[in-house]
């Protein structure tokens, strides 16, 4: 029984890829005011890929269970250009399950994810499009060129993050990387056979291989609102990727056990030497309380990171869908003229993939 996955035969040639065509995907939550705008950008940029490289492109909307008009204002936007999905899924099931629910989704070979805010350039995209037909590249993902405009404190956390999830792993995710990033389509074909529920797609896809490039970029400001990602969302965000895809947590509980075991150790030796050699009569409650509560913490400590990997195991083995799509309407750019209906509707299966439990 072959345990591999042979997507061999999706071809990189230049020409064979283009005609497969592009999948834009963007997750909105709650981005209603910037949507119509960001739409406009996506369809000139549909026509100068055509124009350019004879590329059919396609944009999946996922609405991840947003408060305001977002849902509405996607469900009216014109298939100018572009196919144009909107899916809408029945609650907010997360960032990760919304890439999931859109890469489900699409019918164009390669797949670009980028956000609904606009802080993702949309002229940014015919670079990577270049860099994956022309080039070759499986995998373009963008990165941050500078963190200038972060506090102090937030840098240092993001450096703490990479260097944790990175420690001892095979493959190292690129610090900085984002969700911006364009799939070829066996890139796209590789991540969608990963069958986890609980998913950390920046560690995925550096994880199925294949050419990757990685491209510098300057994030726009948001154009409305504020980011969702607050300093507890971040933290939830931070946790989710290091149980999902690290056992680097694991690895640092044996770490602290050594150490402690080794100082335990040390302080026995220092004080047998002290009572057989010098006579001193060593007090044992003050240093005995210390050890106990110190050992005692990092014990609770480990056991919560324990807790989170057996909640994962649970969550994996319960098999619940990682989301379920409540709306789904599509319209083709070839079809659709100034008096055709809104869109054409597709009923949402429960049987939908669905992605964290």
């Amino acid at each position: 029984m072959m345990l591999g996955s042979d997507v061999s035969n999706l071809t990189t040639d230049s020409q064979t890829a283009a005609a497969k065509g592009l999948s834009l995907v963007v997750p909105c939550y709650n981005e209603a005011p910037g949507l119509a705008a960001l739409h406009g950008k996506l369809v000139s940029l549909a026509r100068t890929l055509k124009a350019q490289y004879g590329l059919a492109c396609e944009v999946v909307y996922v609405d991840d269970g947003s408060r305001d008009d977002t849902l509405t204002i996607a469900q009216t936007l014109p298939a100018d250009a572009i196919d144009v999905q909107v899916i809408s899924l029945s609650r907010n099931f997360g960032k990760e399950a919304a890439l999931m629910a859109g890469l489900d989704h699409v019918t164009k070979g390669a797949v670009l994810f980028m956000d609904g805010d606009g802080q993702h350039p949309p002229e940014f995209v015919e670079k990577l499009v270049r860099h994956w037909i022309v080039d070759g590249y499986d995998v373009v993902f963008t990165a941050k060129a500078h963190r200038d405009n972060e506090s102090f404190l937030h840098r240092q956390a993001v450096r703490g993050f990479y260097s944790l999830i990175n420690w001892g792993a095979r493959t190292k995710i690129p610090e900085d990387a984002g969700d911006f990033r364009l799939l070829s389509p066996r890139a796209a074909a590789a991540l969608r056979q990963l069958p986890e529920r609980n998913r950390f797609f920046k560690g995925l896809a550096t994880w199925i291989g294949f050419r990757q490039l990685r491209v510098d970029y300057e994030p726009q400001a948001r154009a409305h609102g504020v980011s969702s990602f607050n300093p507890k969302a971040l933290i939830g965000l931070s946790i989710e990727g290091l149980t999902s895809f690290s056992v680097a947590p694991l690895r640092l509980a044996s770490l602290f056990g050594l150490m402690f075991a080794g100082a335990a150790f040390l302080f026995g030796i220092m004080i047998l030497w002290e009572t057989l050699v010098t006579g001193k009569s060593v007090p044992g409650y003050p240093s005995l309380i210390v050890g106990v509560m110190t050992i005692g913490g990092v014990q609770l400590i480990m056991i919560g990171v324990l807790g989170e990997y057996i909640g994962k195991i649970l969550s994996e083995l319960k098999g619940r869908p990682v989301y379920f799509v409540a709306e789904h309407s599509v319209k083709h750019a070839a079809t659709v003229s100034a008096d055709a209906p809104a869109a054409d509707v597709v009923p949402a299966a429960a049987s939908d993939r669905t992605t964290v439990a």
